[in-house]
């Protein structure tokens, strides 16, 4: 059996309990044709780059698997034929990762910063005040240059 990695999107107005039953219905189609799913994360509701079947945002489901191809196959036909899945992308691996996903490292990272960014809010500008700072020009302490001249 090879390994396979397998990413979903669901459409927006379904709840999540629905896209759990969307999973479950696939982990079964897996199961009866000899593989395993080793592992489900749901990424959750994120936005799209672009419109899908009028749909801006979708739910996030990634699977590890441990299957045959003839499983893969009849999970993907499924996945084509159910009106729920937005889009699907099964890559074939080496291995299976083991621990959390990146994008589930990335959350829990995002988490302990606190806030959005981790950048610090608008008083983190120093004692200036302003955007910028000096851009050149004329003004600042800069002598006049008629007064350089003269000189």
């Amino acid at each position: 059996m090879a390994f396979y990695e397998c990413v979903y999107i669901a459409r927006q107005d379904i709840s999540s309990s629905q896209v759990d039953a969307l999973t479950e219905q696939f982990t079964t189609i897996i199961t009866e044709n000899g593989g395993s799913v080793a592992k489900t994360e749901y990424w959750g509701l994120r936005n799209l780059a672009y419109r899908v079947k009028k749909n801006r945002k979708g739910h996030y489901v990634l699977m590890n698997i441990d299957a045959p191809a003839a499983a893969i196959l009849e999970m993907e036909r499924i996945m084509q034929l159910n009106e729920d899945v937005l889009r699907t992308l099964t890559l074939r691996v080496d291995e299976l990762e083991e621990g959390p996903s990146v994008i589930m490292q990335n959350r829990g990272s995002r988490d302990e910063r606190g806030g959005r960014g981790g950048r610090g809010g608008r008083d983190d500008r120093g004692d200036r005040g302003d955007r910028g700072g000096d851009r050149g020009g004329r003004g600042g302490d800069r002598a006049p240059r008629d007064a350089a001249a003269a000189n």
